[in-house]
């Protein structure tokens, strides 16, 4: 039986896609052809899948909504499965908000604003799932996902599932248990507070604000593109090694801020790599210290 098969033993046979380009389901909007692409529809399909993976020795990657992702131009040799398309469900609870990993942060932060909940207003503009957001403990504004994380749950290694408590994840910047182990998050509770709507809403318009005046959201970007090195701003490092507004090819870091790096015209992985490179050394050579991608790179460069 053919991989193709297997997959729609696992799945409905509309979620899973052959050759599929990875420019579409990424916010670079770059990226060549997965092998498959599966977007399963609950827990359970999401173990069927790995556990098939597994046994059949064939790499695999389990994405969001592709902010944070660089796929390259030659595509991705396994199985994509992307969990923001059919597993983003969010409901509320007294001051516990329950969302799948799918769910977008956007769409979560709105969901605890309708029901006068605070504490999540920094992550409404962060343009990511749940899923990513606990892997990586996102963070904006002086807010993190571990002041408000309750517990999640995980597929394991092993193809168990797990309820991990908040203070087991080893939340750090840009950091988890997850990202270290490989174990797949696949909802998560968080704990709110209650609030004044008004409060809350005004804070989300003001954050709202400093994005569209500072953040360059008119083109397709991956978000923040490097780690904030101690003691450092990536963005002031790059502008003050004169490098607002360098070009390759299509990639650009932007004119409106220079922690991003942009699409700025048919950028393709390669031209975006190779401006993370020169803009990672020229900031070493001036200043000693050495930018990391807070990208993840996956597929052929």
């Amino acid at each position: 039986m053919s991989l193709y098969d297997e997959l729609c033993q696992c799945l409905d046979q509309s979620n899973v896609s052959k050759d599929e380009p990875m420019s579409r389901h990424t916010t670079f909007r770059v990226g060549g052809p997965a092998d498959f692409f599966v977007t399963p529809t609950e827990e359970e399909e999401v173990r069927a899948v790995v556990n098939l993976l597994k046994k059949e020795n064939i790499p695999y990657y389990v994405i969001g909504n592709g902010s944070n992702l660089l796929v390259g131009d030659g595509g991705y040799r396994g199985v994509i499965i992307q969990i923001c398309k059919n597993m983003n469900k969010i409901r509320v609870e007294d001051d516990m908000v329950y969302a799948q990993a799918g769910a977008l942060l956007s769409k979560t932060a709105a969901q605890a604003l309708e029901h006068a909940l605070t504490g999540m207003e920094f992550a409404s503009g962060i343009p990511g799932t749940l899923g990513g957001a606990v892997m990586m403990n996102a963070g904006a504004y002086g807010g993190e996902m571990k002041h408000i994380l309750y517990n999640a749950l995980a597929l394991t290694k092993d193809g168990e599932f797990r309820v991990v408590p908040a203070d087991q994840m080893e939340l750090g910047y840009r950091s988890s248990v997850f990202a270290k182990n490989g174990d797949i998050v696949l909802s998560a509770q968080l704990k709110l507070q209650p609030g004044d709507p008004e409060k809350i809403r005004a804070y989300m318009e003001e954050l709202k604000e400093k994005r569209v005046t500072k953040q360059p959201l008119e083109y397709p970007s991956a978000g923040s593109t490097f780690k904030r090195p101690e003691g450092y701003f990536a963005g002031k490092l790059i502008e003050d090694t004169g490098l607002r507004g360098f070009r390759v090819g299509g990639a650009q870091v932007s004119e409106k801020h220079c922690g991003f790096v942009i699409n700025r015209e048919n950028a393709t992985a390669a031209d975006i790599v190779s401006l993370m490179e020169q803009v990672a050394d020229r900031v070493e050579a001036k200043f000693g210290v050495r930018l990391e991608p807070e990208v993840r790179r996956i597929g052929e460069f």
